[in-house]
This record gives C-alpha cells, structure tokens and sequence, in this order.
C-alpha cells in the first residue's frame, strides 16, 4: 500500500480544485440565450468536468493487476496499487498549470509527451511525476511511486510512461 509520505508529498503536488456553483434568485425580462463558456470549453471553468481520474486510470492500467483506483478526497485524483509494484496516481487539476507545477517543484524539467509540454520532477527517492499542460492553468499529473528502495530507477520510466497512455485523453488546444 502507499505510505503516508507518499500520500503527503503526492498531495503536495496537486492544488485544490474549486468547483463553481451557480444559482438562480431572480426572474430578469428578456430573451433566453446560451451562455457562453470559459476559455476551457465548459459551463463550469472545468477543463475535466467530462474525466473521472479513477475511470481514467482503471483504463490506463487494465488488465495489468492493479486494485481498483481510489480516491480518497474530493478532489479529482485517484491512486492504485500492485504488490510488489508501488502506486500509480493521476490528478486531473483545472486550477494550476506548468508555472505553478514548476514554483512548488525545484529541480522540475521541462519535457514534451506525446507533442505536449510537460514537466518531469522527483519530489523523493523513488517517486516520480509528470505533469502535462491542459492549458495555461491547468494540468494533468502522471505519479509512479515504487515499494523497493531497489526499484526508484524506474520511477521515472514508469511515470513517463503512465504520462505517454494518459496525455491522449486529455482535452486538447486549451
């Protein structure tokens, strides 16, 4: 299982995501008309409003003997893990992009997945994280956290990989 480290330096990497809520309170004349929608295509400013994390990474990882993903707080994040293995985690964030991936990040490289802009960090030993552009302020995270001391070299590899499999998915041109 994930240790409470990596749950901590996981949750560091993600902001908290801020649903709008809107409501109605007075009739005002005139002729209806679609409102119009965010710079990121939806009612709500939410780029993912149409991605669950955790349907998205039991897709991702099908068949390949992960528990079912898990998301454990209201954000849209979710985990999986396979003895022996360690953990994968995306998060789907509407609300921070590469600049803010980069301040909380020392040592984050630039890199490109899949022709998008991306950014590569290992925030501890054995811990690796992809963040992809979703916009200017947004992201997807792409996390592989490893069980043995005797795997952290392919902490990377493997969030790069998860990273290459997740990055089709996500909207495009925001």
């Amino acid at each position: 299982m994930i240790s409470k480290a990596s749950v901590a330096s996981f949750a560091a990497l993600v902001a908290t995501a801020a649903m709008a809520v809107t409501g109605c309170s007075s009739t005002i004349a005139g002729t209806a008309s679609p409102a119009t929608t965010s710079r990121t295509g939806t009612a709500s400013g939410n780029v993912f409003d149409a991605l669950n994390a955790c349907q998205v990474l039991d897709q991702l990882l099908a068949g390949q003997g992960f528990h079912p993903g898990d998301n454990q707080n209201t954000r849209n994040e979710c985990t999986t893990s396979k003895l022996d293995f360690g953990a994968y985690s995306i998060a789907l964030d509407p609300t921070r992009g590469l600049t803010e991936f980069a301040a909380s990040n020392v040592g984050a490289t630039q890199t490109v997945v899949n022709g998008r802009n991306a950014m590569q960090a290992e925030p501890s030993p054995g811990m690796c994280v992809y963040a992809l552009e979703v916009g200017q302020n947004a992201l997807a995270l792409a996390l592989a956290n490893m069980a043995s001391s005797t795997d952290n070299a392919q902490a990377c590899p493997n969030a790069e990989q998860l990273a290459e499999k997740l990055e089709p998915l996500l909207p495009k041109d925001q």
